[in-house]
């Protein structure tokens, strides 16, 4: 069975009450669920994190290492940001899906840059809480290759 890491960063906790405009209704236990049951039914164990700490975030892409066959992983804000978190995707040996609820690309300028997205094997952005299942199953095919 494939063993997949669901990470989730800053403000992600709130979605539910964030701007239903850009992040929808649900709320990130919803998705989670989505993600553990979609996955239960493609062979994968999904294991799920959120943080709204950048270093717990880094500490557990580090423990990821060896330990998961690949994580879908939303940064939240640290996206436009985070060198560190970009360098924690870099130096582990896991496959990483960037992905995000909203279209980045088409969003406030200084959201439509990802210093993530170079150190992952792809990014899901503007499909909402569906965009978690692609995530998973780009990874799905990755793993099964």
């Amino acid at each position: 069975m494939k063993k997949i890491l669901l990470m989730n960063g800053p403000n992600l906790n709130m979605l539910g009450h964030r701007d239903p405009k850009f992040y929808g209704t649900d709320t990130l236990a919803a998705i989670e669920a989505m993600v553990v049951a979609y996955g239960a039914h493609h062979g994968a164990q999904v294991d799920c994190f959120q943080s709204n700490h950048e270093g717990a975030l880094v500490d557990k892409l580090h423990e990821a290492h060896g330990r998961y066959d690949g994580i879908v992983y939303n940064p939240g804000a640290h996206t436009h940001y985070s060198y560190a978190l970009h360098d924690a995707v870099e130096c582990i040996d896991v496959p990483v899906v960037e992905i995000h609820l909203s279209d980045i690309s088409q969003r406030e300028e200084f959201r439509r840059i990802s210093v993530i997205a170079p150190a992952c094997v792809g990014q899901v952005k503007g499909l909402g809480k569906e965009g978690y299942l692609r995530a998973l199953d780009m990874l799905l095919e990755e793993a099964s290759e």
